[in-house]
């Protein structure tokens, strides 16, 4: 039967072949409303599968967010940020773009090929066994193609990944890059990446060349098989010409989503390496709260007991520290670089977990607060403070949910930032630029500071952060905290004699170890680091005293 059962059927129901060419209107009614019909399936292809593509890529993104906030402070302490902006944005558009795109041509192609296999099977078999002959060879080509261009991929992903890492990191530290005048280093270090990002590319690109260009011969093989084949059996009479026609047109729309197999595989192949380098963040594991941590009372006594902790295995950093604070005390921490002081306050808000001993605030050992709760309760301005690319005001108040603006202005007073802040043309909504570009380092800082008190936590914690503040600074900003509250435990890291010598305690580290505690009077009667370090600050203030 040369026309399909159905066509025929309808042709019949209408009167015939001759009643057709009667009323040939029926045929342009026909072919329009099949062209209505097939705009209207066109427009829902379209808009249905952006909206599920759209909210694939949004649920994503907003999925990776979460879970890189949630993951441990060593986890972001180790990643590279250029790395996981890429996989946050160009992964996550190349699985948007796969599904918007070719996940629906898969559908389309699978629904071709076995409607028009039915129909060539109806026609004719023996010419349907001939169209259909090459495309297991496709198909096995294609397998091959798709599990060796997935691994070019994953190469070009990694290769771009460190090719944003290095942009990622010269327009963060411009300013470093400028004043050691490196622009050339720093260039020469993008072309050297960038070059083997293209030679990648390249070879990616040849591979996809040989594959289009192999398996369009193949396709075209096909055609000239089914046309050879058509006219030999039309000669024999087995078949008439129209139906050699018919089988030329369907042969077309078989072989289409044959040849479109290759952009398909191509794209699926991106698509399966940024599901696997997405699946690798999500894969980490985040800082699990445990059902039975508590929300303790925190008043501000703490306790050190034989704690050891470590990076590296067998590489201690404390070693066995055992101290005790009294809450409303104010400790100082002194110790050379690496022997231990950040790791012990890290320690203290639980950023991580030591492996023996014991730390215990106000009774309760550490491990069993909820480590949320403990840090809304510890209070810590760290070493190097970050601003965010607002306001002066919005960067204080970010720490707190609801706050008002006399408590603002208090904590900017306690910091010793509120004047210079008024100084300002904008007051407090200056905008301080990305990281607080247009901020002093010692402005920086002291607005750190007002954002980490205005909490008002039991516990504070200085690391090494009075630093970047000129001497006077440093004793107004303490005396406005003792001020503030006698209650409020205070650790204070640094460097700096005058800064430590007023605690109540003084610690001294070195190798992990304490080597010595007690009061600034105690400790510079013994002999040890704290005096050699005091009289070495000692005699170059008397220095400097003689020059000015």
């Amino acid at each position: 039967m040369d026309v399909p059962h159905l066509l025929l059927k309808s042709i019949l129901f209408i009167g015939g072949r001759d009643a057709l060419r009667q009323k040939l209107w029926i045929c342009g009614l026909a072919v329009v409303l099949i062209t209505v019909i097939r705009g209207i399936f066109l427009f829902l292809k379209g808009k249905l599968s952006a909206q599920a593509s759209e909210s694939i890529a949004k649920n994503t993104r907003e999925k990776l967010y979460d879970h890189l906030q949630n993951l441990s402070y060593d986890y972001h302490v180790k990643a590279e940020t250029g790395d996981l902006i890429q996989r946050c944005t160009s992964d996550v558009e190349t699985i948007r773009k796969f599904f918007a795109i070719q996940f629906v041509e898969i559908g389309r192609g699978i629904f071709m090929i076995l409607i028009v296999g039915i129909i060539m099977f109806n026609i004719n078999v023996k010419l349907a066994l001939v169209s259909i002959a090459i495309v297991p060879i496709i198909f096995l080509f294609a397998v091959i193609f798709f599990s060796k261009v997935k691994k070019k991929f994953k190469l070009c992903d990694e290769a771009e990944a460190r090719l944003s890492t290095a942009l990622q990191e010269n327009l963060t530290g411009v300013r470093v890059v400028r004043a050691f005048a490196r622009q050339k280093y720093e260039i020469d270090k993008f072309e050297e990446r960038n070059t083997a990002y293209m030679e990648l590319v390249q070879k990616l690109i040849n591979m996809m060349a040989c594959y289009w260009s192999f398996s369009d011969l193949l396709c075209m093989m096909q055609s000239g098989f089914v046309l050879v084949m058509g006219c030999y059996l039309a000669f024999k009479g087995e078949v008439t010409l129209g139906t050699v026609v018919a089988f030329t047109s369907y042969e077309g729309r078989l072989l289409w989503p044959v040849r479109q197999m290759g952009r398909v595989l191509t794209d699926m192949g991106k698509a399966f390496v940024a599901i696997d380098r997405i699946e690798e963040i999500l894969g980490e594991p985040i800082e699990e709260t445990s059902s039975d941590e508590i929300q303790a009372e925190i008043q501000g006594n703490i306790e050190f007991n034989d704690v050891y902790f470590e990076y590296e295995e067998g590489k201690p950093v404390l070693n066995g520290v055992s101290f005790d604070v009294k809450k409303g005390e104010t400790i100082a921490i002194l110790g050379p670089t690496g022997s231990g002081k950040s790791s012990l306050i890290h320690l203290l808000v639980r950023l991580y977990d030591y492996k023996k001993g014991s730390i215990k605030i106000d009774g309760t050992e550490i491990t069993r607060i909820n480590k949320k709760w403990l840090r809304k309760n510890v209070g810590i301005v760290l070493q190097e403070p970050f601003l965010f690319s607002k306001t002066i005001k919005d960067n204080i108040s970010i720490a707190k949910s609801h706050v008002e603006d006399h408590e603002i202005f208090n904590a900017a007073s306690i910091a010793s930032i509120h004047d210079v802040i008024n100084s300002m043309d904008n007051g407090y909504d200056t905008p301080v630029g990305e990281q607080g570009v247009t901020l002093s380092g010692g402005q920086k800082q002291r607005i750190a500071i007002a954002r980490t008190i205005i909490n008002n936590c039991p516990v504070l914690i200085f690391d090494d952060s009075l630093s970047a503040v000129d001497t006077e600074t440093d004793a107004a900003i303490r005396t406005a905290l003792k001020e503030r509250s006698s209650n409020v435990t205070t650790f204070i890291i640094s460097h700096r004699i005058t800064t430590v010598a007023q605690a109540d305690k003084i610690i001294v580290l070195e190798k992990g170890k304490i080597a010595q505690l007690g009061t600034h009077e105690a400790l510079i009667k013994q002999n040890g680091l704290y005096k050699r370090v005091w009289n070495i600050q000692n005699s170059l203030e008397a220095d400097i005293d003689k020059i000015v």
